[in-house]
């Protein structure tokens, strides 16, 4: 028996039996019930049945029940309930006396055409044709069922209790429900418990029915009751009801419970008010009304959105139901995507085209477009549009900013489209291999023979990476008062640090926003791709000597300087880590012969030149060859430019706020002597600039470490330096031996077969990756103990590569803007963990 000190527990019985254990404690109309645990149903599965008479007896002479599934987590499902168990033709006609005919038939109907469907596992296509209701349906229901089994209807309700309990064991240990119930998360060998419940009939003489009800809105978390009440019904019919079920509370739209038995309703609010208080939970209460009476059959969390979640989180502390810490613990940190960004709406029936890979959350639909001039163009006059590519560049990063959503044929998590996407907050799915991308033609290609042409609308879904046919109905982003609250909570419990990678004013402010500690990645080539700069930025790489690239980039100083400028006020005073520049040359340079003949005439040049001056830059591996630091010391002109720029940014935007303490990061260094070599011509520049201006300032240097050799030499270096910054994503691609762009045509089979437990480049290689940071840290801070240690690969937002910079004693972590709220949170839960366990 369910009873108040009955010795039951999630973990042996299931949530729905302590649950409603916890109701009669309560003192609420529960029914009578009997818990049935894991190990008596898994007995039962294997055909060693209970003591019917026994299991029986608590309800009394000839009682009617329902069986429910009670398994450890209700999101892992269970076989459907069975109501009305115990209807015979004896308890048919004493009903009919009592209820009315109409009411006894169609609860021996319901019975009748469950337990043929769950028990003796009939097609229910088999009941379709029954046309009548009320004694005529029931007796061709009757019929049917002697038809197909050939034999009558079992009346002993021993015997119908026990092969309804043995059906329900059964069907839990099937291959198909384990299958199912293990891809919601459960593992293998979950168990299932039984509730046996007296029945409250919902039917019959006076006001009869049933509803759920709950105190807030499954969407918002707003305070609103919502529900529905079906009269002469059953279970959760009324959220089936249609036209026929009322709403609860008074309605304009329509009649309602709180008209129609305001005493039932009042009672219902009250119980509902009472669970929320002492069960510590916004719940859904599934209720039945007999005879005007109410009975309370069960109470299951109230599903919801993720920015429900939050807001009901914050109320429930700010009410003083649960502390602030426990409401912080409630929420998983990776949802609050959903807040921040656009959303499909969750009951919109999707035509989904294809999937890909969720590269960047949110959504958006848009016009397919296939170039980033196209992109521009759709934007200028106003037309959401998406950009479609077989992969990005950074040549569409113009077109990126155009466009409502990008979509390409290859990459991964880490591809140039994924890591731009994150950091602009722009829905992105890539990898999606199962398009066509015919660029030629301008037409995408379905698995199903769909193609969409140039200008046809898709949706683009970054959270779920489905491709869908068409506009898709959107919830808007939602970052309103709770959401603010509850993040402000999650500031005052953690204990690292949490930057953003930002490139742009925008992505700067975007960072503020969010509440960002400062910059933790700003990458600075991404500034010379505008078409005022990219022309000058190309004339820098054709000029010879070191004096015409010096005199060209003199043009490139002034813009320069204004980003930084705008940079650093809006961070007002926090620190801006600047890289400087990281890829190759040729990335500014076109490779078509088009592009080749349009540059030619840009800088007056015989196209011949031109092509020889394309093709002497080109490498075979150019992420391994003259870029980063290579690029600097060799073309040191280029970095004598940015710190200039840097530092007269940094006396400017200190006259107005609070003084600036600029980082400047050298990358993709694998030796001290580059570094050496870079601080020099860094200082030398400060020099000057504090000569020239009378003006003294401080700053920072430090090296991005995304090669092992300078983790494993991290000793030498970090007595040249102020910090270490990881850049885990090519650090990742060079401890594998991958490439980041096209490791997601492989990368979900090594996981499926349990090469990789993860796709390294979404979650951090803690074993390899992971040691080379250890060591890097270790071996640094011995050398230099006020090291200042981060990562600034895509990992910083991720919540296991956060647990793993905590331990590891870094100071901070920074990823792309968007992801800062999720890391605020993942940090706040770990601080937490370590300290209450």
């Amino acid at each position: 028996m369910v009873t108040a000190d009955a010795p039951i527990d999630a973990t042996t019985h299931g949530g729905r039996a302590k649950c409603l254990q916890r109701l009669v404690r309560l003192d609420l109309p529960v029914p009578r019930t009997v818990a049935l645990s894991f190990e008596a149903v898994r007995r039962i599965a294997g055909g060693e049945m209970p003591d019917m008479g026994a299991l029986l007896a608590p309800f009394g002479a000839a009682p009617l029940l329902c069986v429910r599934p009670s398994s450890e987590d209700p999101d892992w499902g269970g076989p459907g309930a069975v109501l009305n168990i115990g209807m015979n033709d004896a308890r048919y006609a004493v009903l009919s006396a009592q209820l009315g005919r109409a009411a006894a038939a169609a609860l021996y109907q319901r019975f009748v055409q469950a337990y043929a469907v769950h028990v003796a596992r009939l097609d229910p296509d088999m009941f379709e044709d029954i046309g009548e209701d009320g004694p005529e349906g029931l007796a061709e229901v009757l019929r049917a069922y002697e038809l197909e089994t050939e034999e009558p209807f079992p009346q002993e309700p021993q015997v119908q209790l026990a092969e309804v309990l043995r059906s329900m064991a059964r069907a839990w240990a099937g291959t198909t429900a384990r299958l199912l119930r293990q891809a919601k998360g459960a593992p293998a060998d979950a168990g299932l418990g039984l509730v046996v419940q007296a029945m409250a009939f919902g039917m019959g003489q006076g006001e009869c029915g049933s509803g759920v009800m709950q105190l807030v809105n499954s969407q918002t978390g707003l305070r609103q009751i919502t529900g529905r009440y079906l009269p002469q019904s059953q279970g959760r019919d009324a959220l089936q009801g249609g036209d026929a079920a009322l709403f609860l509370e008074r309605d304009a739209r329509g009649a309602s419970l709180e008209e129609r038995a305001p005493e039932a309703f009042a009672e219902l609010k009250q119980h509902a008010g009472l669970m929320r208080a002492r069960l510590r939970e916004e719940m859904q209460v599934e209720f039945t009304i007999e005879d005007g009476q109410v009975h309370i059959l069960d109470g299951v969390r109230v599903a919801r959105s993720a920015r429900a979640a939050v807001s009901i989180a914050v109320a429930l502390a700010e009410d003083g139901i649960i502390a602030r810490q426990e409401a912080l613990m409630r929420i998983d940190p990776r949802s609050l995507n959903e807040l921040l960004h656009r959303q499909i709406d969750p009951e919109e029936e999707c035509d989904i085209l294809a999937h890909g890979i969720a590269a960047s959350p949110g959504a958006a639909s848009g016009r397919i477009v296939f170039t980033a001039a196209d992109a521009q163009a759709s934007a200028a006059r106003g037309e959401p549009c998406v950009l479609v590519r077989r992969e990005t560049s950074p040549e569409d990063i113009r077109g990126m900013h155009a466009a409502v959503a990008v979509l390409t044929e290859r990459g991964g998590m880490t591809s140039h489209a994924a890591v731009i996407g994150r950091g602009m907050g722009l829905p992105c799915v890539v990898g999606a291999s199962d398009l066509t991308f015919d660029l030629r033609l301008r037409t995408l290609g379905a698995p199903d023979g769909r193609r969409f042409a140039e200008g046809d609308v898709i949706t683009i879904d970054g959270t779920n990476g489905a491709v869908i046919a068409g506009e898709a109905r959107m919830l808007e982003a939602a970052q309103g008062d709770a959401f603010q609250t509850f993040m402000a909570w999650a500031d005052a419990e953690r204990d690292i640090g949490v930057r953003a990678n930002a490139d742009t004013a925008a992505d700067a402010q975007t960072a503020r926003n969010f509440k960002a500690q400062g910059i933790g990645l700003c990458r600075t080539e991404h500034m010379f791709f505008e078409t005022d700069r990219l022309t000058v930025m190309r004339e820098m790489i054709f000029a010879d000597a070191s004096e015409d690239r010096r005199a060209v980039l003199e043009r490139l100083l002034p813009m320069q300087r204004e980003d930084f400028i705008a940079l650093f006020r809006i961070m007002q005073g926090q620190p801006v880590c600047i890289r400087l520049f990281d890829p190759p040359l040729h990335e500014f340079l076109p490779s078509d012969r088009a592009g080749h003949l349009e540059l030619a005439e840009a800088l007056d040049l015989p196209l011949s030149d031109v092509t020889r001056r394309v093709e002497a830059l080109g490498e075979y591996n150019p992420m391994l060859g003259m870029r980063g630091v290579r690029l600097g010391i060799t073309v040191p002109e280029i970095y004598d430019m940015q710190a200039r720029a840097i530092f007269e940014a940094t006396i400017e935007a200190s006259r107005e706020g609070d003084p600036v303490v600029p980082e400047i990061m050298i990358p993709l260094v694998s030796a001290k002597r580059e570094v050496e070599l870079v601080k020099t011509r860094v200082d030398a520049v400060a020099a000057q600039v504090r000569t020239q201006t009378g003006r003294d300032f401080a700053y920072r240097l430090g090296v991005m470490v995304e090669t092992p050799r300078a983790a494993l030499r991290a000793a030498e270096i970090a007595p040249h330096v102020s910090f270490l910054s990881f850049g885990t994503n090519d650090l990742t691609q060079m401890t594998y031996g991958l490439s980041r762009d096209d490791a997601g045509r492989f990368m979900s089979t090594y996981v499926q077969q349990g090469v990789f437990p993860e796709d390294p480049f979404h979650t951090l290689d803690t074993e390899g990756v992971g040691e080379l940071l250890q060591i890097a840290a270790e071996r640094g801070r011995a050398a230099r103990p006020d090291l200042v240690l981060s990562i600034c690969g895509e990992h910083g937002g991720s919540p296991e590569s956060i647990a793993f910079c905590r331990d590891a004693g870094f100071d901070y972590v920074s990823c792309s803007p968007f992801r800062v709220p999720v890391a605020r949170l993942a940090a706040a839960q770990l601080a937490l963990l370590e300290k209450h366990g």
